[in-house]
Parts: C-alpha cells; sequence; structure tokens
C-alpha cells in the first residue's frame, strides 16, 4: 500500500505532469497574441515612416526654380530622417505630366509633387484634364513666392514698360513674345499684361523657357516674361534688358527695377511653389511632412539661398496652402474669362 508521503516523493501522477508541462508550453504563445493585439495602438505611420526613399516629382527640368528649392527641402529631410528625397523631374505640358505620374504612384506618402502656380494655370485653360488638381491632391506646405521679370532684348527701342506698350501700340501684331508652351505661366502672365495695357503681340511658344529665352538674346523674339531665377542672371549680366516685375512691391533682388503696376495699374502677379500628395495618403504622413517641410523653409540657410534667387518665403502648413489655393482659382477663373484665354 502506497502511503501520500510515497506520493510526495515519486511526484504527481504522470497526467498532471503533462497539464503543467502544456501550460509552460502555452505561455509564451499567450504572451506573443497578447503583444500582436496590444502594438495597433502606436500608429505605424507615426512610429516608422519614412522607412524607405521618398520621392518629390517637379514638373520642370534640373536646374529651375522649383528643382533648386526641391533639392534644399530633400537635403534639409535628409538630415532630419536619414531618408533621401529624389527630385524627380517630369518636365511636360506646363508640368500637366508630372501631375499624371504622381497620381499613377500608391498613395502610401513616399511621393509627393510640387505644385507651382504653372501647373494651376495650366489646369485652368487645359480642357478635358485625366486629373483634378483640387480633388485628387491633399495640400502640404506652401512654401514660397517669386515675381516675374518683363525683359526685352536689348536692341528693342524702348527702357521703360510705357516706352514697350506705345511701341507694341505702333505696330499691333509685330512684336513677339514667347513662353514655354501654350497654357504656360509665361503665357498667361503675358496675355494679362497686354489684356490690361490694350496691346497686341504675337505669341511664339517653346518647349520650356529655356529656349525662349535663348531666343530672346537672339532677337527671335523680342519680349519675354521669366521668373527671376531664370531672368536674373541675363539681366545682370545685359543679354536681356528688364523693364519691370510683377509684383507689388519692387524685387530685393533688383531693386532699382519698378513694378509693372506703376505704368499698368493692378497688374500684380507672380509664381508660386508648394508640396503636394496624392489624395488617399495616410494623414499622419501628410501632417509629419508638413511640419518638417514649413521647419526646412524657416532655416536661416534655406532663406538665404532662395532669396538670393528673388523667392520671398512663406513656409505655411496645409491650411494656409489650402486657403492659398482657394484664393487663386478664383483670381485665375476671373482671368481666364476676362482675356478669353484657352487651349483648343
Amino acid at each position: 500500500m502506497m502511503l501520500a508521503s510515497d506520493r510526495c516523493r515519486n511526484g504527481p501522477p504522470s497526467s498532471v505532469k503533462r497539464r503543467r508541462v502544456s501550460m509552460r508550453a502555452a505561455l509564451p504563445i499567450a504572451i506573443a497574441i497578447f503583444t500582436a493585439a496590444t502594438a495597433p495602438m502606436a500608429p505605424a505611420a507615426q512610429t516608422s515612416f519614412p522607412d524607405k526613399p521618398i520621392r518629390l516629382i517637379i514638373g520642370s527640368a534640373p536646374g529651375s526654380g522649383p528643382d533648386i528649392m526641391s533639392r534644399l527641402i530633400a537635403d534639409h529631410l535628409y538630415n532630419v530622417w536619414g531618408q533621401r528625397v529624389i527630385v524627380d523631374s517630369r518636365p511636360g505640358v506646363a508640368g500637366i505630366l508630372s501631375a499624371e505620374h504622381t497620381l499613377r504612384a500608391n498613395p502610401d506618402g513616399y511621393t509627393w509633387m510640387m505644385l507651382t502656380s504653372q501647373l494651376f494655370i495650366a489646369t485652368a485653360v487645359y480642357p478635358n484634364l485625366k486629373f483634378d488638381l483640387d480633388k485628387d491632391f491633399v495640400s502640404v506646405s506652401l512654401v514660397g513666392l517669386v515675381p516675374w521679370i518683363l525683359a526685352v532684348n536689348p536692341q528693342v527701342p524702348a527702357k521703360s514698360v510705357s516706352e514697350l506698350i506705345a511701341l507694341a501700340k505702333q505696330s499691333p501684331g509685330k512684336l513677339r513674345y514667347g513662353s514655354g508652351g501654350m497654357g504656360s505661366g509665361e503665357h498667361f502672365t503675358t496675355v494679362m499684361f497686354t489684356h490690361m495695357s490694350g496691346i497686341d503681340m504675337l505669341h511664339v511658344p517653346y518647349k520650356g523657357v529655356a529656349p525662349a529665352l535663348i531666343d530672346a538674346i537672339a532677337n527671335e523674339i523680342q519680349m519675354q516674361f521669366a521668373v527671376f531665377p531664370a531672368a536674373y542672371p541675363h539681366v545682370t549680366s545685359g543679354r536681356l534688358r528688364a523693364l519691370g516685375v510683377s509684383t507689388a512691391k519692387r524685387a530685393p533682388g533688383l531693386p532699382k527695377l519698378p513694378t509693372i503696376a506703376d505704368t499698368v495699374p493692378g497688374y500684380v502677379t507672380f509664381g508660386w511653389y508648394s508640396i503636394v500628395a496624392p489624395k488617399g495618403t495616410p494623414e499622419a504622413i501628410v501632417d509629419k511632412a508638413a511640419a518638417e517641410v514649413v521647419k526646412a523653409a524657416r532655416e536661416p540657410a534655406f532663406g538665404d539661398r532662395l532669396k538670393t534667387l528673388g523667392i520671398e518665403i512663406i513656409a505655411g502648413g496645409r491650411k494656409e496652402l489650402d486657403d492659398y489655393r482657394n484664393v487663386e482659382r478664383k483670381r485665375l477663373t476671373t482671368l481666364v474669362k476676362e482675356t478669353g484665354i484657352s487651349i483648343k
């Protein structure tokens, strides 16, 4: 007969041993299940983004104002996040190709686009676009504004905006001006100028503003609007003569250059640069990107570099860009109706 003390010395029955072993084996599994269940409490977009390179698509060529600004932003974000921001140039059709390319990407936060006034204007005059800027893109940040410079070939016998207008009125349709293409910023800016000053000039569209500037220097065309970064080196070298700046105040980089509004009251326009992302991009990522782009734009080194290009830093977040887009949309709609500009 086995005593109770004997059972204790000899250990528990085998069935009890099996239950204890099973419980010990199940413990790690239970911990793993609990950990997996509670992990989503920390959103992945906030903790892990970015874990691979980001693409910033621009609709202009390397060396342009948007390209320079994009690379400054890319450098800042690399220093903060440790991930490269690849500036992907997709020029063509006033930036429309860059928008179409951006929307083909997965809206996972790793594809952004530089939205400029050039593309914004194009969407107001080009028919049958494959996208809607207001519905298909979300705002990230409004970065800066840039003036347009009205320049002529030095052989043109006009040394002021008023003299240019008088010359154009003497020979309607004879003076030629260039642009980066139908519906481009240069085209729209010039149509606005000719409409408000009551003159008629011949439009010569190019595939980009660079070849237009080359022909302006060669006097193949007589007049050219160009954003400050593109016009400045040709003006300071004497290859082109600047007559006026498009903003309400004089440009710091060319303080002696009068405003066009001094001669044509109410003529005020400018280019602008911003960052957007495809609709569907996670909100947490958009907020994180907006905060860092604004921070980059407020850095002294960033601002000093862009001031040399005539760019005024705005450093606005999502709401500021939303508000600005709404104001610009109303302004463009009015101007399109007044000037009758359209792309057939």
